[in-house]
């Protein structure tokens, strides 16, 4: 029988923004609230087209503008790209005139509307055009890196008819080091420069940016992945690095922390002790072949895909990374396993519940001591003043496992403690499957856990 074990007298620090996503909601802005939780109001707010009430009741802390541009109901191409809010680039960077925000200004309230904070791309979006147009360099990088400070100043000083939002991160680029095994036209999706070019950009818009900006977030440049164009951007770095962010999509938690690791590693190894590592785009992929691509985007919305999610944000809790960012809840057919806005009574899938799920852990803010003796259980807890909470989950990507019994066992309570235990399956969306009262600093429960099902388990003192 697996063990898992938390003691909630064993306090560890803060739980980090696990559940955090690339893209917010869709639907009127006004009237949500991000104190809402799942467990306790059932989508009776539902809108068919909208999910801002269900992004509020998962309490999404950040959301990452990156490829809004593709969705028609974000404003499609008039929306967040720098080529698409400024775009005659011989125009005057100082006029507000050259300048349109309005799909983006929407887009931002949405976000806002939800609870949840802007995580802002400058840059564009990826290209899998024969053409490309807003990946490619920008014809003159201190120019470019004037028409961002203008939209730093347009989102959080009231330039231009603005607004004064709180947005803190600002990240320069995307996936720089991506090419694909295409013709030459189409190989280079996101920047169409030579690497040395990129690292003049970064560094001309990062030292900028910090320059008139110093109390915010600068960073980058959420590379593809590659350990080897990742130790040169760092080797010659000298401008500003507040974070470093970072995709990955693959099958197991494993493979996630180690990349995380070696990503850390690199980033210590050239000095930048201090910044913080954002893994923000990431998703289950078994293979980027075509057969098992095709299975994976089948199973991101369903009980196994929950479970990686999960396993992955109870993994990455203990791990270098600094937050995560799933991609994408953008309401799209592939990547997006969250939500399915044509649906009448229910727009959230399978997948979107280990974010309410986590959200319990981040709200009530304090990592206590879990452990579980088997590889393929993943454990996380928190505690607050009065209640704390276990999320749990059995994953392994092989779908012939069987389920395992395990003993979850809680240690460090208060002596008269109600219990309410949530499934999460195919069959169950947060389900409330036990209620029980118990006294004495400490509780056992057994249970057979099936692979790709999910558990939160609530606590409170009486």
């Amino acid at each position: 029988m697996a063990s898992a074990q938390v003691n909630f007298k064993n306090t560890l620090g803060r739980i980090k923004p696990m559940h955090a996503t690339n893209n917010g909601p869709v639907g009127k802005v006004g009237g949500y609230n991000s104190s809402w939780t799942v467990t306790e109001e059932r989508h009776d707010r539902h809108v068919v087209g909208e999910n801002i009430y269900e992004f509020a009741m998962a309490g999404i802390p950040y959301a990452r503008t990156h490829d809004a541009s593709f969705l028609a109901t974000y404003g499609l191409s008039h929306t967040i790209d720098v080529a698409a809010i400024f775009p005659d680039f011989d125009a005057d960077p100082c006029d507000p005139d050259s300048y349109d925000f309005a799909c983006t200004d929407h887009y931002l309230d949405m976000i806002e509307a939800a609870g949840t904070k802007v995580f802002y791309r400058l840059g564009h979006r990826i290209e899998h055009e024969i053409k490309k147009y807003g990946t490619l360099p920008p014809k003159d990088f201190q120019k470019w890196a004037v028409i961002c400070e203008h939209i730093i100043r347009h989102c959080t000083e009231g330039w231009a008819n603005g607004h004064k939002r709180d947005i803190l991160y600002w990240e320069i680029w995307n996936e720089p080091d991506l090419r694909y095994k295409e013709p030459p036209e189409v190989s280079h999706p996101t920047w169409g420069g030579t690497k040395e070019q990129f690292f003049e950009l970064y560094h001309v818009t990062a030292t900028h940016l910090k320059r008139c900006f110093p109390h915010l977030k600068i960073g980058g440049p959420a590379v593809a992945g590659s350990l080897n164009w990742t130790r040169a951007f760092l080797a010659q770095l000298k401008a500003p690095l507040d974070f470093f962010s970072w995709h990955i999509y693959t099958n197991t938690p494993e493979k996630v922390i180690a990349r995380a690791e070696a990503m850390r590693a690199l980033l210590d190894e050239y000095g930048f002790r201090h910044t913080e590592s954002i893994l923000n785009e990431w998703n289950y992929v078994r293979s980027w072949e075509p057969a098992p691509l095709r299975y994976s985007y089948a199973q991101q919305n369903r009980s196994k895909g929950a479970s990686f999610t999960l396993a992955t944000m109870c993994a990455a809790q203990r791990s270098a990374i600094d937050m995560l960012m799933y991609y994408d809840a953008r309401p799209t057919t592939n990547w997006n396993g969250m939500f399915d806005m044509s649906q009448i009574e229910h727009s959230t899938l399978t997948g979107y519940y280990p974010f309410p799920m986590f959200n319990v852990l981040y709200r009530l803010g304090t990592e206590v001591a879990s452990t579980a003796d088997d590889p393929d259980i993943f454990v996380c807890a928190a505690r607050g003043e009065k209640s704390a909470a276990v999320v749990l989950t059995h994953y392994n990507d092989d779908d012939d496992t069987e389920k395992k019994p395990v003993r979850v066992e809680l240690d460090g309570l208060d002596e008269h403690t109600e219990a309410e235990f949530y499934l999460l399956d195919d069959d169950h969306r947060l389900t409330l499957t036990q209620k029980l009262t118990f006294g004495g600093d400490r509780f056992a429960w057994e249970i057979d856990v099936p692979n790709h099902t999910c558990y939160l388990i609530l606590l409170k003192e009486k």
